[in-house]
């Protein structure tokens, strides 16, 4: 069977590029996302776009001293936390600390989670997981001014259409008294409060879970919960249905009918030999599931189910994202990974020319950035098509060699 080529997606380097030359050129005409130019003349127009909004002149006087941060660019421009390979990045992240402080707040505020639970279908375990992983349960919330994080990224034009609003309904909580001033202190892309959620997501899922009439996400642990679990909802959660469960493959599988976004149903998994990872048979039903091998097919091997894409529009990266949820089944009783025998795969440099000898061969893997991203998985699976070996996606040194 001929591998078939994946669809070219967005092109992030070419639209980085692209961008500032349109503002540049359109001028005053572009009024949807304005971006670059004279900082003190572009902040006066977003002043004016604030008071037609009907922000607050107080809240708009915030931004006077406000300059742009180029520490923010560069962490925008670069996350190597994401070149870490899956087991590596797990094995941090849901670690002994998050996963006794977790289940010991699943416990403290049961009652809490009950009524989130009956109210939006899901799980304490879940909302618990992005808990953790975003600030230690509320402990490290970022300490980037707000107000100056926004302002960078609305200025700079790689995505001024996402941050341009954000900025304004920044301005809008403290007029709305939901945070003070002082309080506008968060992660380096602007998310706010314990579960790190931007702006305008604070604005349009805040929940009071206290009845005091607002909605403090940074300090009230009832309106964390409330509002989390409203805003993964928000996101397409099923309620009564899992998210995440580890599998064992059989030694031989079309390994090309796995990754994120291919889905079958558990029935024909089963029917191929995948099974439960203590020896015990799947359900033979038409429950969609996607077979996820983050290290390949002889490492960790998970069936992801229609609610993982939340984790998925929580964080396209598939790193973070299986984490987050293997962190969450983790919280509601599952054992821990097998890790498996992975073959090695590559270190940062390592991808970087695999991705560059991929662009050369005609994929599109977005930017040359030594993260292992869908695009890049998605070309490597192609070329392991093509050279007859298991399209399992997961580059490894020989791979490299071969396309040398």
């Amino acid at each position: 069977m001929q591998p078939h080529r994946p669809p070219p997606l967005p092109n992030n380097q070419t639209l980085h590029v692209l961008m500032p030359l349109l503002c540049c050129l359109l001028g005053s005409a572009v009024q949807a996302a304005p971006c670059g130019g004279d900082f003190a003349a572009w902040r006066a127009g977003l002043a004016d776009e604030a008071r037609d909004d009907g922000i607050s002149d107080a809240a708009i006087a915030l931004l006077d001293d406000i300059e742009p941060n180029p520490e923010v660019l560069a962490l925008d421009r670069t996350q190597n936390v994401f070149t870490q390979d899956w087991l590596t990045f797990a094995g941090r992240m849901v670690n002994a600390h998050r996963l006794t402080h977790g289940r010991k707040r699943l416990t403290e505020h049961a009652d809490q989670f009950a009524s989130a639970e009956q109210t939006y279908g899901v799980p304490g375990a879940v909302v618990t997981a992005f808990w953790g992983l975003e600030t230690d349960y509320g402990v490290v919330q970022g300490n980037f001014n707000t107000l100056s994080a926004l302002t960078t990224l609305a200025h700079d034009c790689r995505r001024p259409e996402l941050f341009r609003p954000q900025l304004i309904d920044a301005l809008r909580l403290v007029d709305l008294s939901w945070l003070a001033p002082d309080e506008l202190r968060g992660a380096w892309a602007g998310e706010l409060g314990q579960v790190q959620l931007l702006p305008s997501d604070y604005l349009a899922y805040g929940t009071d879970g206290d009845g005091d009439g607002e909605v403090h996400l940074k300090n009230d642990t009832a309106d964390v919960i409330l509002t989390a679990a409203r805003y993964i909802q928000h996101l397409g959660w099923r309620a009564g249905e899992p998210w995440l469960e580890e599998v064992r493959v059989p030694a031989e599988l079309p390994w090309e009918r796995a990754g994120a976004y291919q889905r079958e149903q558990r029935a024909e998994w089963a029917a191929q030999g995948v099974r439960y990872v203590d020896g015990s048979p799947l359900p033979s039903d038409d429950l969609p599931a996607a077979l996820l091998l983050p290290m390949g097919r002889n490492g960790p091997a998970f069936l992801a189910y229609p609610n993982f894409q939340v984790y998925l529009d929580w964080n396209q990266s598939l790193v973070y994202s299986l984490t987050a949820a293997y962190f969450a089944t983790r919280l509601a009783g599952a054992p821990k990974v097998t890790a498996g025998s992975p073959e090695p795969g590559l270190d940062s440099e390592q991808m970087k020319q695999l991705q560059q000898r991929l662009a050369d061969r005609g994929h599109d893997v977005g930017a040359i950035d030594g993260v292992l991203g869908a695009r890049t998985r998605a070309a490597v699976r192609f070329e392991q098509q093509r050279l007859g070996l298991p399209a399992d996606a997961w580059p490894t040194p020989a791979l490299l060699a071969r396309l040398e």
